[in-house]
């Protein structure tokens, strides 16, 4: 497959080019990061009024490509059932659009959806206690996670209402025995709390891999959990993501800097 495309700067809204920038950084940050899955997972970003106005447009990834190949000028506008909408010589998956789709429906905040298959959080998917306060990292996500139980591979719409009543208004959502996702009203909102989510979940693995069980675990106390919200806000919220995306932006640009192409 020839993965060259010429560049749509010019042929775009001043704000979708952006929001292309953005979201091909998150994918290269996922893949970066080792939260990939090949060619499968995505992450998709709704365009902005300015852009689509009333409708509801997305860009999501070419599909085929491995995330650390993904451009601003590759990805691919849809609409809400995951037709293409341009004339992006690269195919995409409508399937593997219906989580994101019923998250978009549901939640009008939802600028971005992030979806990943990682190990470690497909093994703490598949624990029944699912998300243990043990962390710091962990209290972030228990302040706003959901569960929603396994359906099989994620390819029928009746799976959707089912899925939106689980996520209800919470911005961390497990999969069972499937991943993550997370939903920001920005990218760089939905990559943070992804990493967060990530490293919950990895440091769970690693603190139950010592032949303990979750008995013997020190858990956070309850009522430090009950303030964790308040904590977030003074931290983050003025900013949300924004506070760390510059930085991350920054290593993008030392490793991967074609991105942006």
């Amino acid at each position: 497959m020839d993965l060259t495309i010429p560049s749509v700067k010019d042929r775009v809204h001043a704000d979708e080019w952006q929001l292309r920038c953005d979201l091909a950084a998150c994918y290269r940050l996922v893949a970066l990061y080792g939260w990939s899955d090949l060619v499968f997972t995505h992450i998709s970003a709704k365009l902005p009024h300015s852009v689509a106005g009333e409708v509801h447009q997305f860009l999501i990834n070419p599909y085929g490509l491995m995330f650390d190949e993904i451009t601003a000028s590759s990805l691919v506008k849809v609409d809400m059932q995951g037709n293409k909408l341009d004339d992006n010589p690269f195919p995409v998956n409508p399937a593997g659009f219906v989580i994101h789709s019923a998250v978009h429906e549901a939640r009008e905040d939802a600028g971005c959806v992030l979806h990943t298959h990682s190990r470690a959080g497909v093994a703490v998917s598949a624990q029944q206690h699912g998300v243990l306060p043990i962390s710091q990292q962990s209290t972030f996500v228990l302040a706003s996670l959901a569960y929603h139980a396994y359906e099989g591979v994620a390819i029928r719409d009746e799976e959707k209402t089912r899925l939106q009543a689980d996520l209800g208004h919470a911005n961390y959502l497990m999969l069972r025995n499937h991943g993550l996702l997370t939903v920001g009203k920005t990218i760089a909102d939905a990559f943070l709390s992804m990493y967060t989510f990530e490293n919950s979940c990895r440091i769970q693995v690693d603190a139950l891999a010592g032949n303990v069980t979750a008995n013997g675990l020190t858990n956070v106390d309850p009522h430090i959990l009950n303030g964790v919200a308040h904590a977030m806000k003074v931290q983050t919220d003025s900013l949300g993501g924004q506070f760390v995306w510059p930085a991350l932006l920054r290593k993008l640009e030392r490793e991967h800097s074609d991105y942006a192409n």
